[in-house]
C-alpha cells in the first residue's frame, strides 16, 4: 500500500450505498470487499430485485449499484477491497489486483497510531465463466407496479448473431504472422471505422460510400459454434447497418464462438434499454431454449457480456431513432 491507496471510512453499523461503475476499455472486473456481504439493488440504472453477494462481476461500461452493511462494531482489521479482471479470451492482459482500503472510523478515545492488519477477499480464478453466469442470472427486474418490466410480447424481427474472432489480411504497413491479423466480429463481418458518422450520413442523406444496409440477420453459414471451428476462418469487413422501422419489436441471439478461442464479449447497445430473456453455455437451441425464456422479470440493462462460449437472448423495442450498436 502507499500513500496514494484510495480510502474508504465507514462508520459501525451504518449502512453504505455504493455506485461501481466499470471504466475500463476491456476488462470485465470481479470486485469484492473482505469479509463484508454486498447487496445488489440497481443496475445500469435500472432497480432490481435485491440480492445478496460476496463478488460482483461488472463489464465495461456496466453500472452497479449495491449496500455495504458496516459492521456493528469497530474490528481489529482493515478490510481490502479487491477488483481483478475476468478474462476468458486468447490475447494477454493485466492480471493485476486492485486494491483500495475499507477502514472504520474510531471513536476518539481509541489510539489512532495502531497499525492494523489487512484482510483480503477471495476473488474467482480470473477465467470463472460459471461464477459469472451464475451472477448474471441472478439479476431481475423488480416488475412492480410502479417499477414495471415492459417486455414486449410479440416479435417482429428475429435476429441470430454469432460474436467473435477470426482473422483479417494484414494492414498496409504491418508486419503479420502469416500475413493475417486477428479481428472481431458478428455473423462473420469485422466492422470498419466510416469516414463520416452513421448517424450523420443517414440524416443527411449521404449514405452512399459510408455503409450499406445489407448486414446479415443471421451467420453466413451454420458450424457447431462452441465445438470444431470450421477450417476457414478469414473474415469479411464492411460498413454494414441494420435498418428497422420505428417501434419495431426485436428479439437478438447473440451466440459466442470457438473460432480461435471461445471468450466473453460486452455488448452495449446505444440509446436503448433490453430485456435479457436468457443465457446459457454451448450452442443456442431454438427449439427447447425459449421455453426457459423469463418474460415476466427479466434484467432490463444497456449492457451485458456475452457468455464465453454460450449465448444470451435480449428483447427491446426500437423505438428511438438513430444509430446504434
Amino acid at each position: 500500500m502507499n500513500a496514494d491507496t484510495f480510502k474508504l471510512r465507514v462508520k459501525p453499523g451504518k449502512t453504505y450505498l455504493l455506485r461501481l461503475i466499470n471504466a475500463a476499455l476491456n476488462d470485465e472486473l470481479f470486485v469484492s470487499i473482505a469479509n463484508h456481504t454486498l447487496t445488489v439493488v440497481e443496475t445500469d440504472a435500472i432497480y432490481v430485485k435485491p440480492f445478496k453477494t460476496h463478488t460482483v462481476l461488472i463489464t465495461p461500461g456496466q453500472t452497479i449499484n449495491v449496500l455495504l452493511q458496516a459492521e456493528s462494531k469497530v474490528p481489529k482489521t482493515n478490510f481490502a477491497m479487491a477488483a481483478r479482471p475476468y478474462a476468458t479470451g486468447p490475447a494477454t492482459f493485466d492480471n493485476t489486483t486492485m486494491i483500495g482500503i475499507l477502514e472504520y472510523e474510531k471513536s476518539p478515545s481509541s489510539k489512532n497510531s495502531q497499525k492494523l492488519p489487512l484482510l483480503k477477499p477471495e476473488l474467482p480464478k480470473f477465467n470463472d465463466s460459471t461464477y459469472a453466469m451464475n451472477f448474471s442470472k441472478q439479476i431481475r427486474s423488480l416488475a412492480t407496479a410502479k417499477f414495471p418490466a415492459k417486455v414486449p410480447q410479440k416479435v417482429d424481427r428475429h435476429f441470430f448473431f454469432t460474436v467473435g474472432l477470426g482473422i483479417l489480411p494484414c494492414s498496409q504497413n504491418q508486419t503479420c504472422p502469416n500475413n493475417t491479423r486477428l479481428a472481431g466480429a458478428v455473423n462473420n463481418v469485422s466492422f470498419v471505422q466510416p469516414s463520416i458518422a452513421l448517424l450523420q450520413a443517414h440524416f443527411f442523406n449521404q449514405s452512399k460510400g459510408v455503409y450499406t444496409t445489407d448486414f446479415p440477420v443471421n451467420p453466413p453459414f451454420k458450424f457447431n459454434y462452441t465445438g470444431t471451428p470450421p477450417k476457414n476462418i478469414m473474415l469479411d469487413s464492411g460498413t454494414k447497418v441494420v435498418v428497422l422501422p420505428f417501434n419495431t419489436s426485436v428479439e437478438l441471439v447473440m451466440q459466442d464462438t470457438s473460432i480461435v478461442s471461445a471468450e466473453s464479449h460486452p455488448l452495449h447497445l446505444h440509446g436503448f434499454n433490453f430485456f435479457v430473456l436468457g443465457m446459457g453455455f454451448g450452442n443456442f437451441d431454438p427449439k427447447k431454449d425459449p421455453a426457459k425464456f423469463n418474460l415476466v422479470d427479466p434484467a432490463e440493462r444497456n449492457t451485458i457480456g456475452v457468455p464465453a462460449g454460450g449465448w444470451v437472448t435480449i428483447r427491446f423495442l426500437a423505438d428511438n431513432p438513430g444509430r446504434s450498436h
